[in-house]
């Protein structure tokens, strides 16, 4: 396994709230460890609500007695929800914040995948597959019929997430399970990538790449060339 993680503020935003963790080595009992946040919240609340989001499941995965890769994270999503939530009604300056999570670790050959918002994570074997479903207003309109795929990249309102961390007091997670290949490529991001590059330019930049890390460098480039209008967090793994 050799991975590579970066992220960047982009071309407009003037602060970074993207935060992002990645651990070939164990953590707690899981063999590996990536985390992707996009934290939201005026002032310095989504820089807060990504970096302690992740901090905090690290903590809870290490020192966790549960082997289930699926128990850990959702015990440790749960009791960052729950602290998040608290924190937000405590302090005035943290109220409105929250953030997207996408979580994954490879255990023997299957990877395991929590999602929450519209932080995504592919899978490039012969075709770039997104295997997480955004939890986004414009993407629950396209589930029900009622916009196109090709409407929903250029539509106003692609920002608003209907999930995040810190949001609700019962979190909705999503759980994947993959089964993973040698040769496999996987791609974990926020929406500063998927929003200003198209999956077809992340296809091409993930197989041409000579290694992991000039594939993540030329996904981030490509982001800013397209604009750079977020805060940009892509890591990618390659098994």
């Amino acid at each position: 396994m050799k991975t590579f993680s970066l992220t960047d503020i982009g071309r407009v935003r003037e602060s970074n709230q993207d935060y992002v963790y990645t651990s070939e080595s164990p953590v707690g009992n899981l063999p590996n460890l990536f985390i992707v946040a996009d934290g939201m919240g005026g002032h310095n609340a989504g820089d807060f609500a990504s970096k302690y989001t992740v901090e905090q499941i690290v903590s809870y995965i290490e020192h966790a007695p549960m082997t289930s890769p699926v128990d850990l994270i959702r015990g440790a999503l749960n009791k960052t929800n729950a602290s998040l939530m608290a924190m937000a009604k405590s302090e005035e300056n943290l109220n409105g914040m929250g953030t997207t999570a996408v979580i994954a670790t490879i255990v023997n050959d299957c990877m395991y995948v929590a999602n929450i918002g519209d932080s995504r994570l592919y899978l490039l074997r012969d075709e770039l597959e997104q295997i997480t479903k955004d939890h986004s207003l414009v993407q629950e309109m396209v589930r029900m019929g009622e916009m196109q795929p090709s409407e929903a990249r250029s539509h106003p309102d692609k920002n608003i997430i209907t999930r995040a961390v810190g949001a609700f007091e019962d979190l909705e997670i999503d759980f994947f399970e993959q089964q993973i290949r040698p040769g496999d490529v996987i791609l974990m991001c926020t929406d500063g990538l998927s929003n200003m590059v198209d999956d077809t330019d992340i296809r091409q930049i993930l197989q041409t790449g000579r290694d992991v890390v000039e594939k993540v460098q030329h996904l981030v480039e490509a982001a800013n060339r397209g604009g750079g209008k977020d805060n940009i967090t892509v890591a990618v793994i390659e098994i």
